[in-house]
């Protein structure tokens, strides 16, 4: 028992002992009222005093029914305690009697709603004195936290009572209460603008659910509104409070303005591009249409936006965003003007292709018709060789034949440009490229590919001829730009010169090619032998088969035989000098050599080749010597 339970127990004693009468044998003091949570344990305490003392009085229990029945369901004495069978609180309570004090607690387990009664304590002692007193037991559940849930569909400002939202808290006990705010004030007003229909549910648990409705006539205001519940309940000893979440409502509402604007592109707008016009009013009713006019024509727009595509110059002007309330027909109108941006394709003057004669002089203009300010620049070849509207062409060559593009933008407008091209041609005779080499050799019976590249205005005729005047067939022939490449194919039987010959109205030109026939020789290996006085020194070489002979390796092959040559000579002398020391004798070891015809001696040396049946002799000296001055073998 808390203290404020144990205080109002004294002060009650003190007033029952002040009031006594000599008559008065038992007095019972109870609380009016004891509060306790739902599933909790609930204690009654009644306080009495008897003249009989505790041995002499007996306790009862009893309940006041909803029916306002009074029921006991417990009784003790000095020789018994009883609880009572097929009561509610059969199995639920317990009774505890302190003698000293005069103090009764009656214990109730597991409290339910059900439990919420009035309870009796009844003293009576053996002289009939008899004392009662009274308590309310009050029991309490917190609810579950509250709901709300808003009307999706939108509300017309010209709508009578609307359905705003529905609260909703359950399980709680008492009845909870539900308040509507609407940004952060209490809702209250006439049933004719606002109007709140509450229904309660008593749930099997006895516990109680509450459902509230809100309905309103909305204003223009109430569409950036916030409503919410407020939800308050009783708990022992107190009143507690908790909120749900707010919600919007979409109010439908007329315009009382309209406007319209380019959504894209941002900034400037050329020829070409695709323009999203948007049109929208401050007001928001379904019943409203717009539509965009522009001089006679007019679009009708969904989701407040239309689309022109490829706009030209003709798109200018302004355009009218009309808003038409279909229920008021009132029409309201924005408005806006758009600029379309324009270059016109380039012109050239003169208009090409020009033609010029080698050493004159080409003045060209480029103009295009622009709404912004312009930049003009040429090329030619991708490189840049003039700026502004002029092009000169000074001291005309076939280098100043060719191609120019006339570039024209607009600096202010990314993408808006525009090009013309100009055709030159130079007039004079033809110029053959010189060829990389006219002196050439090649194989017998191969063929070889001659090319003459020639530049000339008119285009030159090519005819590709031999020293005897043969004319020979052209293989192909390529024009590419100011440069044309002709090619013959000539079959090699000969030594020949062929030429490319070019000409036209102006002139000629030509370029000759000497072709060398390289004809293939194979020789087997040679033996080269000496004759010395000793027929033990005999010293053999192999010789080298000639290669092609070209023009480039000749250096190298004349070498290689002037060191052979020079080689033989030293080793015939060598020899010459031992035979006349008289230190070499014959091959066969037994015949001298014998002189011929000659004043001094000659020492020979056979050349033997497989292809040839006759032998050369060389002398010392490198004459040829007749067969019958060979070593006798």
């Amino acid at each position: 028992m808390d203290a404020r339970v144990a205080a109002s127990l004294l002060a009650g004693l003190v007033v029952l002992l002040h009031g006594l009468t000599a008559w008065a044998l038992v007095e019972v003091n109870m609380e009016d009222r004891v509060e306790v949570y739902r599933g909790d344990t609930a204690q009654i305490v009644s306080m009495f005093s008897s003249d009989d003392g505790i041995g002499g009085v007996s306790i009862q229990w009893f309940f006041v029914s909803r029916l306002g029945e009074k029921q006991k369901i417990y009784y003790e004495d000095a020789t018994m305690k009883v609880v009572d069978r097929g009561t509610p609180f059969t199995d639920r309570i317990t009774v505890n009697v302190t003698a000293a004090t005069g103090e009764v607690v009656l214990t109730i387990a597991d409290v339910q709603v059900r439990d919420q009664l009035e309870f009796i304590c009844l003293i009576k002692s053996l002289t009939d004195g008899v004392g009662e007193g009274r308590t309310k037991l009050l029991v309490f559940e917190k609810p579950d936290s509250p709901t709300i849930e808003g009307f999706q569909a939108g509300i017309s400002i010209y709508d009578d009572l609307s359905k705003i939202g529905i609260c909703e808290v359950k399980n709680g006990f008492p009845r909870p209460n539900i308040t509507w705010y609407r940004n952060n004030a209490p809702l209250r007003g006439a049933d004719d603008v606002m109007k709140v229909v509450p229904s309660i549910t008593t749930e099997s648990s006895g516990l109680f659910s509450v459902r509230s409705e809100l309905s309103m006539k909305v204003t223009k205001e109430d569409k950036d509104a916030h409503f919410y519940c407020e939800v308050t309940y009783l708990v022992p000893g107190g009143t507690r409070m908790t909120e749900t979440n707010t919600i919007n409502i979409t109010v439908y509402y007329p315009s009382t303005a309209v406007q319209v604007w380019v959504e894209s592109p941002k900034g400037k707008i050329k020829e070409g591009d695709s323009i999203e016009l948007r049109c929208q009013g401050d007001g928001n009713m379904p019943s409203s249409i717009f539509t965009i006019r522009h001089r006679v024509e007019e679009y009708q727009l969904e989701s407040n936006a239309y689309v022109l595509a490829n706009v030209t110059r003709l798109n200018s002007g302004d355009y009218e965003c009309v808003s038409l309330d279909t229920d008021t027909y009132e029409e309201l109108l924005g408005t806006t003007s758009i600029f379309v941006d324009y270059l016109d394709p380039a012109v050239v003057a003169p208009a090409g292709p020009v033609e010029i004669d080698q050493g004159e002089e080409l003045k060209a203009t480029c103009n295009a018709l622009s709404s912004l300010q312009t930049h003009t620049a040429w090329f030619k070849d991708g490189q840049h060789v003039s700026m502004g509207n002029h092009l000169i062409l000074k001291d005309a060559t076939f280098d100043t034949a060719g191609t120019y593009q006339c570039m024209v933008t607009v600096p202010e407008v990314d993408g808006l440009e525009t090009m013309a091209t100009l055709g030159v041609n130079v007039n004079g005779p033809p110029e053959i490229v010189p060829p990389e080499r006219t002196d050439i050799e090649e194989s017998l019976d191969s063929t070889v590919d001659l090319i003459c590249q020639v530049r000339g205005f008119p285009a030159p005729t090519i005819v590709w001829t031999t020293l005897d005047g043969k004319v020979l067939e052209t293989t192909s022939e390529v024009e590419l730009e100011d440069v044309i490449t002709s090619k013959a194919s000539v079959a090699v039987t000969s030594d020949l010169t062929a030429f490319c010959n070019a000409s036209n109205q102006y002139g000629a030109d030509a370029v000759a090619f000497k072709i060398k026939a390289i004809v293939h020789t194979t020789a087997a290996a040679t033996t080269v032998r000496t004759s010395t006085i000793s027929s033990s020194t005999v010293q053999t070489a192999t010789a080298i088969p000639p290669e092609r002979i070209r023009k480039e390796g000749s250096g190298v092959i004349i070498a290689v035989v002037i060191i052979c040559i020079l080689l033989l000579a030293i080793l015939g002398s060598g020899l010459y000098f031992l035979y006349k020391k008289g230190k070499i004798c014959g091959r066969s070891g037994k015949q001298d050599l014998t002189k011929d015809k000659s004043g001094k001696d000659n020492i020979v040396v056979e050349m033997k080749s497989d292809n040839t049946e006759d032998a050369i002799l060389l002398g010392v000296n490198g004459d040829k010597q007749p067969p019958n001055n060979q070593v006798d073998k």
